[in-house]
């Protein structure tokens, strides 16, 4: 089903480029073992080789699992903010199957949305030449249909739904990966509250996609980019960067989803703290020079 998906996504009219200027300029022989891992590889392999559909969405819902798996976590919840008709909602329930019966944690998936489409831009750092009122609305009913047991769609504005789940969330099973795709800076602002909860009920790296960065009038002082800098100025322990040297880290390195990857670093969780992340075994390094 992942696969014929991802086929029925790369035909579709705005894919060719994708396919062209991403995949195809990356190394020849990479491509071809492609073909082997996308028919025989496992979930985790497909992965790494950017063979899902929504690699922004697949490659955090797998690293938060490995994380929690390392602390001994059995269970996570991964949150889309900007669910407009769905389809990056369904597909993340989808990814977080895929990826519980990969590592044996648990994932439950929530999606945070007005129903009612866009509201009116702010200023300019709504950028509103790109966002309009009224765009990307939800038709519900349908969609609430459509969603498995593991997900929660919470409708309202998320200065009323993100407290309410704050307080829902705990420490057995925190937060390990939020995508943010609700456009404006002033709707930006008002989502990353969702990282005030207290700090044991995150990872101690969250995964944050921010889907609005890549437009040419984008810039840091204005969209997610201006609401991120205001976040970070805020919050002494809890700053979000780019996702440390993850192109490098790619096989495949040319695809516009890894400009997009940064992290919430959780400097106050219990994990991060000098008292209680204290390992088992001292570091020691081997010196081959001496005798």
């Amino acid at each position: 089903m992942l696969q014929s998906y991802a086929l029925r996504r790369a035909l579709k009219d705005g894919k060719y480029r994708k396919i062209f200027v991403e995949r195809l300029t990356e190394p020849l022989h990479l491509n071809v073992i492609s073909a082997g891992v996308a028919l025989f590889g496992s979930y985790p392999t497909k992965v790494a080789f950017d063979l899902v559909v929504r690699q922004q969405y697949a490659y955090p819902i797998l690293f938060a699992a490995e994380s929690a798996r390392k602390l001994g976590l059995k269970r996570i919840a991964v949150l889309e903010f900007g669910v407009a008709t769905g389809a990056g909602l369904l597909n993340m329930c989808e990814l977080a199957a895929h990826t519980e019966a990969a590592t044996g944690v648990a994932i439950d998936v929530v999606g945070f949305d007005t129903g009612t489409g866009m509201p009116p831009a702010v200023d300019h750092r709504d950028l509103p030449e790109y966002f309009q009122e009224g765009d990307y609305p939800m038709d519900f009913e349908a969609l609430r249909r459509s969603l498995p047991a593991r997900c929660r769609l919470l409708i309202g504005d998320v200065a009323e739904t993100i407290p309410g789940y704050l307080a829902s969330v705990g420490s057995d099973a925190p937060i390990g990966f939020v995508a943010v795709d609700v456009d404006y800076y002033s709707s930006t602002v008002r989502t990353l509250p969702i990282l005030d909860g207290a700090p044991d009920r995150y990872l101690p790296i969250v995964p944050v996609y921010l889907d609005d960065v890549a437009m040419d009038g984008c810039n840091p002082w204005n969209g997610e980019l201006l609401a991120v800098a205001e976040f970070n100025a805020a919050h002494p322990l809890r700053k979000i960067a780019p996702f440390n040297l993850l192109r490098s880290k790619r096989i495949f390195k040319n695809a516009q989803w890894i400009d997009r990857m940064f992290a919430a670093h959780i400097h106050d969780h219990p994990a991060r703290t000098p008292a209680t992340a204290k390992r088992a075994q001292q570091a020691y390094i081997q010196n081959e020079y001496l005798r």
